[in-house]
């Protein structure tokens, strides 16, 4: 039997997630909750749960701290979603889940919380680290190098840790000149099928290139989804420039021509060395 709704837990600001476990609960609860929220299950709410993520590292990059608790909040509000669904089906708890990701950190971290000494370079302790989550893995009969790289990450973004343990097992190319070798190559290729091969060997060599180019920030130490954002950033605003001084000649987009706008990309491109200088 459920336990009695509890609206002094609700009200009270200041009781902290058990508030929030509280508010969650009533919300799921078949008889009185939110018929919104009654009939969700992980698979509806997964796609939230990545799109909060993203909201967050946007927060992050954008260097909007009030915006970012906010973002935390939904994106914690997504975790208690989902353990509330995991104890309605006796999977697990939020509780079970704390327990679990408490206990992985004390693993994980024998130099702050067991015996080994503390005096270890960063490079070290990444290395010990990997170790014991290769320990980890093989526990869960998770055998190959690649096993747990979750599919539903970004491609960029798995294309990254895909190389990243591959390397680890020695499949890698020893520096950036065989990497940009093999870029020089995919693009040829490229070029090749847009002049001669079917939309799907297009696709296929597309797909190729990016790849490569994922492992040439992997060996400059960029994380290509990161650079990508930020590249998506840099264009988002110097094309709103490009508008701003379309507007200041009573002009839009539609009204001007490439050679125009190219021209005005470069006077934002300018503006912007002149505020950094």
């Amino acid at each position: 039997m459920p336990p009695e709704p509890n609206n002094d837990l609700i009200n009270d600001e200041n009781a902290g997630i058990e508030r929030l476990l509280e508010i969650m609960r009533r919300l799921r609860d078949p008889k009185t909750g939110c018929p919104w929220d009654i009939e969700q299950d992980f698979d509806t709410i997964a796609p939230y749960t990545i799109e909060e993520a993203y909201e967050v590292a946007d927060a992050i990059e954008r260097r909007d701290w009030a915006e970012l608790e906010g973002e935390l909040g939904d994106l914690l509000l997504q975790s208690v979603y989902h353990t509330a669904m995991g104890e309605e089906r006796g999977l697990f708890s939020f509780q079970s889940v704390v327990r679990n990701i408490s206990n992985k950190m004390v693993a994980r971290h024998p130099h702050v919380f067991g015996d080994e000494r503390r005096e270890k370079s960063a490079e070290q302790q990444t290395a010990d680290w990997e170790a014991i989550k290769a320990a980890e893995r093989a526990g869960k009969a998770q055998k190959g190098a690649l096993d747990g790289v979750a599919v539903a990450l970004p491609a960029l973004l798995r294309a990254h840790k895909l190389q990243k343990r591959a390397a680890r097992v020695g499949f890698d190319w020893p520096d950036t000149g065989d990497v940009i070798a093999k870029i020089s190559e995919e693009a040829a290729e490229l070029v090749e099928a847009r002049d001669e091969l079917s939309p799907e060997e297009q696709f296929e060599e597309f797909g190729d290139l990016m790849f490569v180019m994922a492992n040439l920030g992997r060996h400059l130490g960029i994380e290509p989804e990161a650079a990508l954002r930020a590249a998506n950033a840099k264009f988002t605003r110097r094309f709103e420039g490009v508008e701003a001084k379309l507007r200041e000649l009573g002009k839009t987009p539609k009204e001007s021509d490439l050679a125009e706008m190219d021209a005005l990309w470069d006077a934002v491109k300018i503006d912007e060395k002149a505020v950094k200088s």
